[in-house]
């Protein structure tokens, strides 16, 4: 089938977009307000977007606390989501009034950054302390029914669980991180479902050569 994405005139029970641009990492998003109340929200719109530094992003669909609290004081965190935390992910996404703390509310402990002062979730294998960089605005189709926010944050902490490092790797697959997929579904890796490949390599006159088996330990 195909439809045209900008009427969205698919014909199918729900959009099927989110369920195509999957898994998605889920972004656990930690800041604190203006007045020390503390906010944890999980967003699927989310990725790292740059290395040589770290920048992350995550998108929300309009002004909502995490964004405001961003907006105020120019920093958050971002926690990663694993299966043994499914069900305080998915507790911290409830829509609660802007006075009231995700972290006790989902049995979760927050944290005061090392190098921000936005909370984290203590329990996550991994967490991302930023700096805010820029949020863009989305142009919106129907502007009346809000749309999307662009958050950019510069990476200036994280942390990661000793457990999972071993011989100076990271073992993400022992971790077991959630994957947001389309409609209520969400995916979770593991050691069983993780593969290597390496790059083939190309000649000084641009032929690829192979592909070498076993990584030695360079990006390429």
């Amino acid at each position: 089938m195909f439809y045209d994405a900008i009427e969205n005139k698919h014909g199918l029970k729900h959009d099927p977009f989110k369920a195509l641009m999957a898994p998605r990492p889920i972004g656990w998003i930690g800041t604190i307000s203006n007045d020390g109340i503390a906010n944890l929200a999980p967003y699927s719109f989310v990725n790292a977007v740059g290395d040589r530094p770290h920048y992350v992003v995550f998108g929300s669909g309009g002004i909502k606390d995490s964004l405001r609290n961003i907006q105020e004081n120019g920093e958050f965190t971002c926690s990663m989501s694993t299966w043994n935390l499914r069900e305080h992910m998915n507790m911290s996404s409830a829509a609660v009034p802007p006075n009231v703390d995700e972290f006790p509310l989902s049995g979760l402990t927050g944290v005061r950054g090392k190098l921000v002062k936005a909370p984290y979730v203590k329990e996550a294998a991994a967490v991302f302390e930023c700096k805010h960089w820029k949020t863009i605005e989305l142009p919106a189709i129907a502007p009346q029914k809000g749309g999307f926010n662009m958050v950019i944050g510069y990476v200036v902490g994280i942390h990661i669980d000793d457990r999972y490092i071993k011989d100076g790797i990271v073992n993400t697959s022992e971790m077991r991180p959630l994957g947001r997929m389309g409609y209520m579904e969400y995916a979770v890796v593991t050691p069983e479902t993780t593969f290597s490949m390496n790059r083939p390599e190309v000649d000084k006159d641009g032929k690829v050569v192979g592909v070498p088996e076993g990584w030695d330990g360079k990006y390429r």
